[in-house]
């Protein structure tokens, strides 16, 4: 189905303007002449608004059926005549509503051109019209014949409806027949049953009176030797018959179960029919349904067309009634060029008759004058001149002052960005010297504040916070068993400090992955710490946002800042979990498929370090991005697939490790540096005890997988701050999240670790292991954070431009 818009109108003419509600000119271009046409001019511009209505009312049914897709493309096939030209409402409007402008009303030649112009241009849109019109009228005999075919279909399935009917009907009395009959022979076995039973007790009852006699008369077995004979016969023939009644009565049994059997097939035989027949009444109150759409949809078409048809009526009276107009305007063009030719006549007779001698006299009079007025005016512009001179000296006199000013401001500014470079670096290096002073690996404490759920009042008995001067801020007691341990690390925030607080001490270290350093930061604690709060924050609410989102708005504010500087940035986003010891990776497309492991996906996620000690996972999902809100929406999605569970301590606990790795391409195109840089945003699963947590099944196994690598995680610390020699063993390769950490652990990273602990109670144990493992991992030392930069070479510049 075309749309108004599809195609672009054509240019009607140079002519056309729009029409400004004072202007007093008629619609279809004619100016108003004399007084005597007003009358005339009113008429004809209430014609003109009714053709108007009418065009608009045309355009309304044309687009009307084109949104109830009566037809396939009627745009085109209308202008296979008319060229490519198509007509829109608006074009048709202006062009009734088009007034003629000239620039002399009396060049009737020229209105006579401008209007054949114009009826030419009513022509094109009539035919338009007409080509329209009869792609609608194929359309719609189209469809009559669809219906007719869709009618006879129809008829057609009614028909083999009916017959299904019938011959389901059929079945169903052959069925209840056979039913019947099976009723009746199971009754008259019945009936035969009972008799051969009955037949049964009577012969066990002769024989046990035969047993009876039998023991009165062993007494006297002489005498009754040959009545004792007949009588074995006789029970013999009886245990015969007891016999074959057992057989008769087994045959019996099977054949009314058999019976049975029959019986329940022609039930369901009966229940499939019904079952069938109620499908086809159905899809007949469906093709019912259908034919009446179709039946109103053919009605409104030929109200449509109706409506077309008078449209096109109005039209063609209108063109009418324009011809006639066209007719008496040509008749007055050719009266006023006779007025026009006796009026030249005349004005040349008076010319030559108002020469005379008293008119020559005047023009001497008057030419002297003006010899006097210009020689005075001359003498006045030549004072000016002298003026003027003077103030163009003065103005190139400023110019030159300003241009040497400007050049001077030129200086200045190159001086101001050479200094702004040089103290850009000079900020950069300070910083670095900064991180280096403070250590490699940094932790920072961080005491969720008391929920609903806690017990109140726990918190300030068994935590609290030095305040000398050494410790302020970076110190932390905990009591257990009324012993305190005391810890310090290189930043403690306290229950009330906000996430704003905490980014503040981190933002720096976020700058370093734009200078080009590898970059990274993890959470860990027990399940129900708040790592994921710290990391990630709460969701809906700006102000609770996480390191993640700051890190992120802070990085894509800095990069929008550099710019002036010379300085673009590329940025590539990955995200995965660790799960049971497996990758899996949260940003595919197939997130069924990236919940089974890695054998059944198809794809193996393995852990590659180079030589530069850049960690890649092979077959991982990388995306560009170019601002925050694309982010964002990469980190829904990955929240979304994370594998999460309901356990004793939390009521949503995080079951796997989620990495975030932001990588930073940097090229400033004024110095031609390269810089690369890493930042990795870990949330680490909780550690739990089984015996609290109360895992059992698959919760079970998350677990254990989790606590294994955590306790790889220990032991590679434990190793690190033992090490003395470079040699010396570090167990990285104990759990796919050490060997993913290695870099950041070992190499040449800034890396930064959160430990988040608990106020409550039942959770002192736990907090206290957590500090342990945080004071453990702030002894450690690993390399010196090294930047990667270079220097674009001459390939990579061609390249490039």
């Amino acid at each position: 189905m075309a749309s108004n818009n599809q195609n672009k109108p054509p240019v009607l003419s140079n002519n056309i303007t729009k029409a400004s509600p004072s202007s007093n000119k008629k619609k279809l271009g004619v100016d108003e002449v004399t007084c005597d046409k007003e009358q005339k001019f009113g008429a004809e511009k209430m014609v003109g608004t009714a053709n108007n209505a009418r065009i608009r009312q045309a355009f309304s049914v044309v687009n009307g059926i084109q949104d109830l897709g009566l037809s396939s493309n009627p745009a085109s096939n209308a202008g296979s005549e008319c060229g490519t030209i198509e007509f829109t409402r608006e074009d048709v409007e202006a062009l009734l509503s088009e007034k003629m402008r000239y620039k002399n009303k009396f060049n009737y030649k020229e209105r006579c051109e401008n209007m054949m112009d114009y009826i030419k241009r009513l022509r094109l849109c009539i035919k338009w019209f007409q080509e329209l019109e009869g792609d609608y009228a194929f359309e719609h005999e189209r469809l009559r014949n669809a219906l007719e075919l869709s009618e006879q279909k129809c008829a057609e399935m009614e028909l083999a409806l009916r017959n299904k009917e019938e011959e389901l009907n059929l079945i169903i009395v052959e069925l209840r027949k056979s039913f019947a009959s099976l009723q009746e022979k199971l009754a008259k076995e019945e009936s035969d049953k009972l008799a051969a039973l009955d037949s049964l007790a009577r012969e066990k009852e002769t024989r046990l009176n035969m047993e009876r006699s039998h023991a009165s008369l062993s007494e006297d077995l002489g005498k009754a030797q040959e009545e004792l004979q007949s009588a074995n016969q006789r029970i013999a023939s009886i245990n015969d018959m007891y016999k074959l009644l057992q057989e008769y009565n087994s045959s019996l049994q099977h054949y009314n179960t058999k019976l049975q059997k029959d019986i329940d097939a022609a039930h369901e035989s009966i229940k499939r029919g019904e079952k069938e027949k109620s499908a086809i009444v159905e899809n007949l109150s469906t093709l019912r349904g259908q034919y009446i759409s179709l039946q109103e949809q053919l009605s409104t078409y030929k109200a449509s067309q109706d409506e077309a048809m008078r449209q096109k009526d109005a039209l063609v009276h209108e063109v009418a009634s324009m011809r006639v107009e066209l007719q008496q305007v040509r008749d007055d063009r050719d009266h006023q060029l006779s007025q026009v030719q006796a009026l030249t006549a005349e004005v040349i007779k008076h010319k030559e008759l108002a020469v005379s001698s008293e008119d020559l006299e005047a023009r001497c009079a008057s030419q002297s004058n003006q010899i006097r007025s210009l020689s005075d005016q001359l003498a006045a512009a030549e004072e000016k001149l002298e003026v003027s001179d003077l103030s163009a000296l003065e103005t190139k006199t400023e110019f030159e002052g300003q241009k040497k000013l400007i050049n001077e401001l030129r200086n200045h500014l190159e001086d101001a960005e050479y200094k702004l470079i040089e103290g850009e670096k000079l900020r950069k290096r300070l910083h670095n010297t900064i991180l280096e002073l403070k250590g490699n690996i940094r932790v920072f404490c961080r005491v969720r504040p008391l929920l609903p759920d806690d017990s109140s009042g726990s918190e300030g008995k068994l935590i609290s916070y030095p305040t000398t001067t050494e410790a302020l801020g970076r110190g932390i007691d905990i009591m257990q068993n009324g012993q305190k341990h005391s810890f310090s690390f290189d930043r403690v925030f306290m229950p009330d400090e906000s996430q704003e607080d905490v980014f503040v001490e981190i933002s720096q270290l976020v700058q370093s992955a734009l200078d080009g350093y590898k970059v990274c930061i993890f959470a860990y604690g027990q399940t129900g710490s708040g790592k994921t709060y710290t990391m990630m924050g709460k969701p809906g609410h700006p102000d609770l946002k996480g390191l993640i989102p700051r890190s992120l708005e802070q990085i894509f504010q800095t990069r929008q800042s550099l710019l002036s500087q010379g300085w673009k940035y590329e940025m590539q986003v990955s995200m995965l979990e660790i799960y049971n010891e497996t990758i899996r990776d949260l940003l595919s497309t197939n997130r069924d498929a990236s919940r089974l492991e890695n054998a059944c996906n198809g794809k193996q996620y393995a852990i590659k370090h180079d030589a530069s000690g850049n960690t890649h996972v092979t077959d991982l999902t990388v995306v560009d991005v170019c601002s925050t809100k694309e982010v964002s929406y990469l980190l829904d999605r990955a929240a979304h697939s994370r594998s999460v569970g309901k356990t004793q301590m939390n009521e949503q606990s995080s079951r796997s490790h989620f990495v975030f790795t932001l990588r930073i391409s940097g090229l400033n195109e004024s110095t031609e540096q390269q810089v690369q840089g890493i930042l990795n945003l870990i949330d680490l699963a909780g550690s739990e005890r089984l015996s609290k947590s109360g895992s059992t099944g698959d919760r079970l196994k998350e677990t254990q997988a989790i606590n294994k690598s955590l306790s790889s995680l220990s032991d590679v610390i434990f190793a690190l701050a033992k090490k003395e020699k470079k040699e010396d063993h570090v167990p990285f390769r104990n759990s796919k999240l050490t060997y993913l950490l290695q870099p950041c652990l070992g190499g040449d990273s800034k890396t930064l670790m959160f430990v988040n602990i608990s106020p409550e109670a039942s959770s002192v144990g736990e907090s206290l292991c957590s500090l342990r493992f945080a004071a453990r991992v702030n002894a450690c030392e690993i390399g010196t954070p090294r930047r990667q930069t270079s220097m674009r070479s001459s390939e990579s510049r061609l390249s490039l431009g």
